[in-house]
């Protein structure tokens, strides 16, 4: 039975990855923040373990308890949509402190493990917004755009080791709280600057058109589980309608 582990499964995509993978034989560690053992169903293959992808005793301790793993899916990430202006200092040194170093910190805690087995897959979940230029995500975009040059990278330097380096690109996905998560941030932040707020309701009516293609958590799922389980799967995997637009 191959184990992986999740970060980021309270909601959303991790939970669903979560569940896609214990519905189809796998062991699964899911790690939350806060955990919680009713989000997922009760099974013999699943563990849920606490975890800070922000600090490294945290990601030391869960990697730890986790034991041997064969596939890390960096899922944990948080959302930020403002004009650079708008962006205190300390909310853009959380967005790369969480989205691009805790994945690096967590890909240095597994690769041990995965160096002495010579083998092991990691998946990096990033970003549809990668793929295009968008208003107001301009700090967000650049912590999951350093990510997927990261990635490729150390793909060619984990080649000889026989470690396989993956990334998932998921679409925007109104249905998931991660949107919404981001607008709460931004109202605690102040809202938009005075300068921007014009443009900003702009921007924000075009995302909310009514029919346009998105992202379900369900994509994002089945996309993570081909890149574990077909060796021909490309580097980069778009997830949902609008992202596999986006990619052809």
């Amino acid at each position: 039975m191959k184990t992986v582990l999740i970060t980021g499964c309270s909601s959303g995509f991790g939970l669903d990855t979560a569940r896609y993978f214990l519905d189809r034989g796998w062991k699964v560690i899911a790690t939350m923040r806060s955990p919680r053992s009713d989000l997922l169903p009760q099974s013999e293959n699943l563990v849920v373990l606490p975890l800070d992808v922000t600090d490294d005793e945290s990601v030391r301790q869960t990697v730890a308890a986790a034991g041997p793993i064969h596939v890390l899916v960096n899922n944990a990430g948080i959302g930020w949509m403002n004009a650079l202006e708008g962006t205190p200092r300390d909310v853009a040194r959380s967005v790369f402190e969480t989205n691009t170093l805790g994945t690096m910190r967590m890909i240095s805690a597994v690769l041990p493990q995965f160096r002495e087995r010579k083998a092991g897959l990691i998946i990096n979940v990033t970003s549809s917004v990668t793929m295009k230029p968008l208003p107001l995500l301009s700090v967000y975009t650049a912590s999951k755009a350093a990510v997927n040059a990261f990635t490729e990278s150390l793909a060619i330097e984990l080649a000889p080791f026989g470690i396989a380096v993956k990334i998932v690109l998921p679409g925007a996905a109104p249905d998931t709280s991660f949107g919404s998560t981001a607008f709460s941030r931004l109202q605690e932040s102040g809202g938009f600057p005075a300068a921007y707020a014009e443009f900003a309701d702009e921007v924000i009516a075009a995302m909310r058109t009514p029919g346009a293609p998105k992202t379900l958590s369900a994509d994002v799922a089945e996309a993570v589980w081909r890149a574990a389980n077909d060796p021909s799967a490309p580097m980069r995997i778009p997830a949902g309608a609008d992202a596999v637009a986006l990619e052809a």
